[in-house]
């Protein structure tokens, strides 16, 4: 059940990504935005591949589990702090 419920969050934010890369012409192809902070949001864009890694996909959950995939932001928000959001992206580019 955790596999099929992993492969149904990542779906549902490359559509998502779909629908807000068509309003958001400033994101690169191949990256998405993405809006972090606990109180006042931060955008980040970030590289698609961060959907492949284990550690991005549990902010995915987290996120599901928070806002489900409604995002008034317009871009996929991410419930954490910017300090942690900044630390995983960095180990994310050292894979």
């Amino acid at each position: 059940m955790g596999v099929f419920r992993l492969q149904s969050i990542v779906a549902n934010a490359k559509q998502l990504i779909k629908l807000n890369n068509k309003h958001q012409p400033d994101v690169p192809k191949g990256h998405l935005a993405v809006y972090v902070g606990e109180v006042q949001r931060k955008r980040f864009v970030v590289p698609l591949s961060y959907l492949d890694q284990p550690l991005f996909q549990d902010l995915l959950r987290r996120s599901e589990e928070e806002f489900g995939f409604n995002h008034p932001m317009g871009g996929l928000t991410i419930p954490c702090c910017e300090e942690a959001f900044n630390h995983l992206t960095t180990q994310l580019q050292i894979l």
